[in-house]
């Protein structure tokens, strides 16, 4: 199974213990990693504390979210289906309340 390529699309530094600064370039996220919800437009990412500093003094690195589930299901559908069926086998569809 091959990797995908990571996608670098930001940098930032880490300021405090509990807040970094960042910046996005949203011309370097590929339109199939971008979904709407709502009508608005997100993007998953991922937020890495680099070990070292790099040439301009960053140490966060940011990169897509490229992650999707497999041909399967995700395993949220495969929880509730498995609840289902394990309903249809007890026969009880109805809550107790």
């Amino acid at each position: 199974m091959s990797e995908e390529k990571t996608i670098y699309c930001g940098n930032g530094q880490k300021k405090g213990d509990t807040w970094l600064t960042a910046s996005i370039c949203l011309d370097k996220i590929p339109a199939e990693h971008t979904f709407e919800y709502q009508g608005k437009k997100y993007v998953k990412v991922n937020i890495n504390l680099r070990d070292q500093l790099d040439d301009y003094g960053n140490d966060v690195a940011i990169s897509v979210d490229t992650w999707k589930p497999n041909k399967e299901g995700s395993v949220k559908e495969k929880v509730v289906a498995k609840s289902k069926a394990k309903s249809a086998a007890i026969g009880n569809d109805d809550l107790p309340f």
